[in-house]
């Protein structure tokens, strides 16, 4: 959720706005490389559930393949199209989701990935950047 990772990547992005993915939650259990015991973010299909991100509206529609390689498509995630909620306005926006193979129970973000996540702030609403804000109690 940090723009400014999303720009040293390189990719061209037109705007950015918060928006909401029903039915899926947000949850750690990608495992990381290290520290030993963390979890990179990942969505879960949860019915009455809800996740909030930041959607960038990219400069062409080649640009998410730049982020293929920093998410390593398609081998820790896959490249999911899904319908989200910007506002009151549906729109369907690829996102990423870890495979199976990568995925582990127990996980807990570190404290510097978690960051990245708190970066997206302004445009996340208060309740959902608190909840992030709680896991620093977890976080390794």
């Amino acid at each position: 959720m940090n723009p400014r990772r999303v720009k040293s990547r390189g990719l061209r992005v037109h705007d950015a706005v918060g928006a909401k993915l029903d039915g899926f939650e947000l949850v750690f259990d990608k495992l990381s490389m290290a520290p030993v015991g963390t979890g990179h973010a990942n969505i879960r299909y949860a019915p009455g559930c809800f996740t909030e991100g930041v959607l960038y509206e990219l400069a062409h529609v080649d640009e998410i393949t730049k982020m293929d390689s920093f998410e390593r498509a398609p081998i820790n995630y896959s490249r999911e199209v899904v319908c989200i909620r910007r506002g009151s306005e549906a729109v369907w926006a690829w996102t990423y989701v870890a495979n199976p193979a990568v995925l582990k129970a127990g996980l807990v973000p570190s404290c510097e990935y978690l960051e990245h996540l708190l970066a997206g702030r302004p445009y996340l609403s208060p309740g959902y950047f608190n909840a992030l804000v709680a896991l620093r109690d977890v976080c390794l």
